[in-house]
């Protein structure tokens, strides 16, 4: 789920700001000329920005996992090199260099994976040394790949042809590949896992068509139309936490969200609730033997569930179906700085209702754009620390103490695994924020 415009389809500022939602939708990163910012959704369907780099660097690229405060980077200036850095300290636990420049970065428990255009590089996590190295791969100029959330379920889709739409699939733990996908027959545009890692979207380059797949049996289980009027570059696909719905949007003014739904029982069963097109489609799939297979595939192919219209087109956009206060929500955040709350009747689907829209990245405050200036980072200055005594870098440089460096670079690394306390409001009627109280009239328990 990431953006932009320069140097790669997944990451620049070119023209806009790259912005991407964390691994389980509860916060939202951005790239800008000015550095990196993290933000955290809040219970009153508002954007808070929880950190602000302001370190001057143009980034282009910019993934935080999950909740913790570990967080990597490639800059405008050295396209091809990572930066893993402990955001809450403001220090830079490591970086390695690559041959080419990187197009795409995928976090998970488990694993990094870098993508270039032509490989992928595999670390650990926890260490971040280089495990396997994918190569040879196809030409893949807009870093296109996807690594499941799940840390036991660790795969990485990259796309298998630069002719097809055929998606190759590796076992990152195990290292070693696990199948092939025919999906499409135009080339791949996006792909997504559920948060399970046994479910994998994917659009092609036409845009019309969604399909999903189980994986590692390579069974289709959904196949919906996102359109008949127009082909459209499809920029996300993003699966709900609980699997229940997939976003997709485009370079259109629309986002699509499916429901995948079990299919009927029977196709001679009453309509169900979904809608006589659900219905139609079970009854096309039982009886697709008597009509030609062009038809039936049309007929059987799902549409979308609910749809939401931005107030205007964007070029790149990502989406998150996720729940703030308990209620359903879709978040779509643009490469124009925009991010706007929409919300989905859970029951009804149909249009859903802009709520909120908030504005990234506004001008920073005077103390702030004077550290911007000096080339020092708020946290760096709370701690003392200049920039040129961060963490030492390691990958293809000679460290004077091997061990010492790499004593502290696991240190800082499990540090930053750490994972963080959800942000936002206190629900006064939540227990598990405030333990139930007792007036002062109320006897004490013996």
């Amino acid at each position: 789920m990431s953006l932009g415009g320069g140097h790669s389809a997944e990451g620049s500022n070119g023209g806009g700001i790259f912005v991407q939602f964390n691994q389980d939708c509860t916060s939202l990163v951005a790239g800008s000329s000015s550095g990196y910012h993290l933000f955290a959704l809040t219970p009153d369907d508002g954007i808070e920005e929880i950190y602000a780099s302001r370190s001057g660097q143009d980034t282009c690229l910019v993934d935080r996992l999950f909740s913790s405060s570990l967080v990597a980077i490639v800059t405008v200036a050295a396209p091809r090199k990572l930066i893993v850095c402990h955001y809450k300290k403001g220090t830079e636990i490591c970086n390695y260099s690559y041959s080419n420049t990187i197009l795409a970065v995928k976090l998970n428990r488990s694993r990094l994976v870098v993508c270039l255009e032509e490989s992928l590089h595999i670390h650990n996590i926890r260490d971040m040394k280089i495990l396997h190295t994918i190569r040879d791969t196809p030409p893949n100029p807009r870093g296109l790949c996807a690594l499941a959330p799940s840390a036991e379920l660790c795969h990485v889709a990259y796309p298998g042809s630069s002719a097809v739409g055929e998606v190759q699939i590796f076992d990152c733990v195990h290292l070693h590949a696990k199948c092939v996908l025919s999906a499409h027959d135009s080339p791949l545009a996006a792909l997504a896992w559920s948060a399970c890692g046994r479910r994998l979207a994917t659009a092609s380059e036409r845009g019309t068509v969604i399909r999903v797949f189980l994986v590692p049996e390579r069974t289709r289980l959904y196949e919906f139309r996102r359109g008949v009027k127009r082909c459209v570059a499809i920029a996300c696909l993003a699966f709900s936490a609980c699997g229940a719905y997939l976003a997709a949007t485009s370079n259109t003014e629309t986002v699509h969200v499916f429901r995948l739904a079990e299919p009927a029982a029977a196709a001679g069963a009453a309509p169900p609730a979904d809608g006589w097109m659900e219905w139609l489609s079970s009854a096309v799939s039982a009886g697709a033997g008597y009509l030609p297979a062009q038809v039936a595939d049309v007929l059987a192919q799902g549409r979308a569930f609910a749809a939401a219209r931005l107030p205007r087109a964007a070029k790149r956009a990502v989406a998150a179906v996720t729940n703030v206060a308990r209620a359903p929500r879709l978040v779509v955040a643009t490469d124009a700085g925009a991010v706007h709350v929409f919300a989905l009747d859970a029951a009804e689907g149909g249009d859903c209702a802009l709520l909120r829209t908030h504005r990234l990245l506004d001008a920073p405050p005077p103390h702030r754009a004077q550290e911007a200036a000096s080339g020092c980072s708020y946290a760096g200055a709370l701690r003392g620390r200049q920039p040129d005594a961060m963490t030492e870098c390691w990958g293809r440089c000679e460290c004077t103490d091997a061990v010492s460096a790499e004593s502290e670079r696991a240190s800082e690394l499990g540090a930053a695994l750490a994972g963080s306390p959800p942000r936002g409001a206190f629900d006064l009627r939540d227990h598990r924020h405030f333990p139930p109280m007792r007036t002062a009239a109320e006897p004490p328990a013996e």
